[in-house]
């Protein structure tokens, strides 16, 4: 894995990855052409499948987007980013992709990573310091248009500024994700894709989508976050597979506790599994 300092040493503007366009068939005696409101949309660009099926069947395009922001919105920092996003950013990593990181809360866990598939060579950490300084490295980075992925963290940025980068994004090849706050959730956000992530029982992530195009999505998604090598030693009751489940929605008085219990649970968690597994 190779660090780079803010403002030396950003990458060189190679072509882009290309990806096949994956798009979900059409609905029967739909016009051709047309999007109605209540149908999930189709994607307008190539999607990178995320290694979830029951989160692709949910996503416009059944998976990550490429040209266009991914707000993901954690209760913690460095808490279940790569748990989310490795698998698919594996695929990216196999086809010579690099994964550039912006300001990560803390250092990626190569030894982890290494588990889904993501070698320390594919890793590029960019240390940013400031909230200026990360917002200008994404911006950046993101009309260099670089096969692979960006995430970046930037847990400050303003409304127009995200709108400024899904600009920009609009141009670039790479999936891009911007990791938040959940506390941001009410907050208007030019991404055309948002999700809140948080750690459930048994190794699985429990994922809502907030924002996408087409119906609001109903529910909450249970996937099942273990690598294929960890997932072979580990007892039979962790193996669930990926569900979807309906919850009421939570108010915004239950909201802000379950995040405070979220981040005690999670401080817990990390000392168990370290970031990366």
């Amino acid at each position: 894995m190779s660090a780079l300092r803010w403002p030396e040493g950003f990458p060189p503007s190679p072509s882009s990855l290309a990806f096949a366009p994956q798009t979900a068939g059409p609905t029967p005696g739909a016009l051709e052409g047309v999007w109605r409101g209540d149908e999930l949309g189709r994607a307008d660009a190539p999607t990178v499948a995320t290694g979830f099926a029951a989160l692709d069947a949910a996503l416009p395009g059944q998976g990550w987007p490429t040209h266009a922001l991914t707000e993901i919105l954690l209760p913690q920092a460095a808490l279940c980013e790569w748990r989310l996003t490795a698998p698919g950013l594996a695929a990216l990593a196999a086809a010579g992709g690099q994964i550039l990181l912006v300001a990560p809360p803390k250092r990626p866990h190569a030894a982890g990573l290494a588990q889904w598939g993501i070698g320390a060579d594919h890793l590029v950490w960019i240390d940013a310091a400031t909230p200026a300084e990360r917002l200008w490295t994404t911006e950046q980075l993101v009309k260099s248009n670089p096969p692979g992925a960006i995430l970046a963290w930037l847990p400050q940025a303003r409304p127009e500024q995200v709108r400024r980068l899904q600009v920009h994004a609009q141009s670039c090849s790479a999936p891009v994700f911007l990791f938040r706050p959940v506390t941001m959730q009410r907050e208007a956000s030019a991404a055309p894709l948002r999700l809140s992530v948080a750690l459930g029982r048994d190794w699985h992530l429990q994922v809502r989508i907030l924002k996408r195009r087409g119906p609001p999505h109903e529910g909450v998604l249970l996937l099942r976050s273990i690598a294929e090598p960890m997932a072979a030693v580990l007892p039979p009751r962790l193996s669930r597979p990926e569900q979807a489940i309906v919850v009421p929605s939570p108010s915004p008085s239950q909201e802000a506790t379950d995040a405070r219990v979220l981040g005690r649970s999670a401080t817990a968690s990390l000392h168990r599994h370290p970031a990366g597994h």
